[in-house]
């Protein structure tokens, strides 16, 4: 049977609506391809500071594309582009903002020109920081940079629905806009190399030890940056490398599939099968694509070149996947080589015209900006003795051809010195736009480091404990133990799971008594997997619930820094508010011995984690009521 014919029998579709399906996939992935050829090209001419693109994984990503449903997740990284426009949730215009960093959620949704390119993020968040109906939207978590950073909190989101279908307190209306009945599957992608980082391998054990719907993508090239898969994975397969996960029929593990990265019906395939298996069975499914390619290697900064032989080279060049969708196409006869020659021609004008208005709209704002502070500022030379000592400045920032906001900056600044001794109306006018466009550029670029206006933990004003004459002395742990088991009461969102929290109720004893009251569906056992910790209790509350993370004590926090540094603490910073994480992360620093046990690393974490409230109570009764 030809590939073209099990495509047509899986969807039941005529041969004219197969051919418009398949047109409309080679369309945007010529899309995509221009995407990524033009933004190298706006990189090197020196419009952006640096890029990275998904050119060569394009085929693949709209076959996963094809399976992702309103209410899935995405945890991903930065070569994702044709999944994200294939899903409906990147423009060109967008990707060009974003790789321009305009500063503006309405030009670049994802990150506001605070990330670098290639870091997708859906808006989660209405403006008045509540949220949005996951169950009505295609959802991607945002990116971070670390590679495999995104694999904790891959687990997190997929955990969430597993707690979602399982948790029947959680099947009141209070959280129908996060979950239909926990069947969101939460779809994940690396590239081969980072497969070899801790994080990656943590998180996969984690995910085969909860049996959670995830689905994990991993893009196969052959190379991390310069070095080949033989210097990278043992076997030069990871799929190989991890067998013993897959699941059999005695013991629960992954689902494996693999899948080359030019063969378009293979991997359309090969996306429904990992979809329905973990949609259906509520199990972990690894996806290995396989002979990928990288067209213009790994990014702006160097050329593939510099380390591929002139065989791989030319493998690459053959094995090419829009090159072989399009020969299979022509050989299927989808479509004509003149009918193909067409839409290339019109994708290069598509992302031509996509990438011009980016730019336009980029450089308009500053062009404006950069008038107004003009006029102002000849206006107030105009009116000092001292104004014939700017008139270099002045033509030099007249003559910027591509003017930045520093660049305005810098001249504000030189003209408000020379004429600090001046008190005209003009000079004050000047003084006025300058502190209003400071203002602007706070919120441009400073904003939402912590939650601002309403619902701001830092406006919640202390409430002092009041004792009476006749409270009694008891232990900290008590005080502790109460709160917990009130608030468990209240929130059935409230989990809270770590290292023996479940079984023993914590090694304090502060859980004593939870799980058997609340069910082990809210407090629970966790392996010793500190940065997967931190990651499912970030996913879990980007999700709607209210989980509580204990890392048992402060010294192994370190293992989870990376993540609550890199992904939880700036996670509203780098979408300006698109996205919240409300997690606790619980910890103790025991007798603060040093290197004998539980030392004191407050300074790392003082330093790392700016963007999460660090809350050192002073007595028990306080930290009852931080909680």
């Amino acid at each position: 049977m030809s590939d073209q014919t099990q495509i047509m029998q899986k969807k039941e579709l005529s041969f004219e609506d197969f051919r418009q399906v398949v047109l409309n996939d080679y369309r945007l992935g010529r899309i995509s391809r221009e995407t990524s050829l033009l933004g190298r090209r706006e990189v090197l001419t020196g419009k952006a500071k640096f890029g990275i693109f998904g050119d060569g994984k394009e085929v693949a990503q709209i076959a996963m594309a094809k399976v992702f449903q309103n209410g899935d997740f995405r945890s991903g990284y930065y070569r994702d582009q044709t999944f994200m426009m294939a899903a409906g949730l990147l423009t060109v215009q967008e990707f060009f903002a974003q790789l321009y960093a305009h500063p503006s959620v309405m030009a670049e949704p994802a990150t506001a020109g605070r990330a670098m390119n290639g870091h997708y993020a859906t808006r989660l968040l209405n403006d008045d920081g509540s949220w949005k109906n996951q169950t009505q939207s295609k959802n991607s978590s945002a990116d971070i940079s670390p590679t495999a950073g995104q694999m904790p909190r891959l687990l997190g989101l997929a955990l969430a629905s597993k707690f979602y279908r399982n948790n029947p307190e959680l099947k009141s209306d209070k959280f129908k806009n996060f979950s239909v009945d926990g069947n969101e599957v939460a779809f994940g992608t690396i590239g081969d190399a980072s497969t070899s980082e801790g994080l990656f391998f943590e998180t996969i054990n984690a995910a085969g030890v909860l049996q959670v719907p995830m689905v994990i993508s991993i893009w196969d090239d052959g190379y991390g940056i310069s070095v080949p898969n033989k210097y990278q994975t043992t076997k030069q397969s990871i799929s190989e490398a991890l067998q013993g996960f897959a699941r059999t029929q005695e013991k629960p593990g992954y689902e494996i599939i693999r899948a080359k990265g030019w063969d378009y019906a293979e991997l359309c395939d090969a996306y429904e099968q990992a979809a329905n298996i973990a949609r259906t069975e509520h199990v972990p499914v690894m996806v290995h694509i396989q002979q990928m390619t990288h067209p213009q290697g790994h990014s702006t900064s160097g050329w593939h070149e510099r380390y591929k032989s002139k065989e791989r080279l030319l493998w690459e060049e053959e094995f090419d996947c829009l090159r072989k969708m399009r020969e299979f196409m022509v050989q299927s006869a989808i479509a004509t080589e003149q009918e193909l020659d067409a839409i290339d021609a019109e994708a290069k004008k598509f992302v031509n015209d996509g990438k011009k208005q980016a730019w336009d709209s980029f450089t308009s704002e500053i062009n404006t900006e950069k008038q107004q502070a003009l006029s102002l500022a000849e206006a107030a030379i105009s009116k000092s003795s001292n104004g014939v000592f700017l008139n270099k400045a002045v033509e030099e920032i007249k003559n910027i051809t591509n003017c930045e906001r520093r660049d305005i900056a810098v001249f504000i600044q030189q003209v408000l010195f020379t004429l600090r001794a001046d008190n005209s109306a003009e000079i004050e006018a000047l003084k006025q736009w300058y502190r209003q466009w400071h203002q602007l550029n706070f919120d441009r670029y400073s904003s939402q480091l912590y939650a601002e206006g309403n619902g701001s933990a830092l406006g919640i004003a202390e409430v002092k404990a009041v004792y009476s004459a006749e409270a009694n002395m008891v232990d900290g742990r008590e005080v502790l133990l109460a709160n917990h088991d009130k608030l468990f009461s209240q929130y059935p969102e409230y989990i809270a799971f770590g290292e023996d929290v479940g079984t023993i109720g914590g090694v304090n004893q502060t859980f004593a008594g939870m799980q058997a009251k609340y069910g082990e569906h809210r407090v629970f056992d966790v392996g010793i997997r500190e940065a997967t910790i931190a990651g499912q209790g970030i996913g879990m509350a980007v999700r709607g619930l209210r989980p509580l993370a204990e890392i048992q004590y402060l010294d192994y926090l370190a293992y989870a820094i990376q993540i609550l540094s890199d992904d939880l603490a700036c996670l509203r910073y780098r979408t300006k508010a698109g996205q919240k994480a409300p997690l606790i992360v619980s910890t103790r620093g025991h007798r603060l011995e040093g290197i004998w046990h539980s030392g004191s690393p407050m300074q790392f974490i003082l330093g790392a984690l700016r963007g999460m409230l660090v809350l050192v109570p002073p007595q028990h009764d306080t930290g009852s009521r931080i909680l």
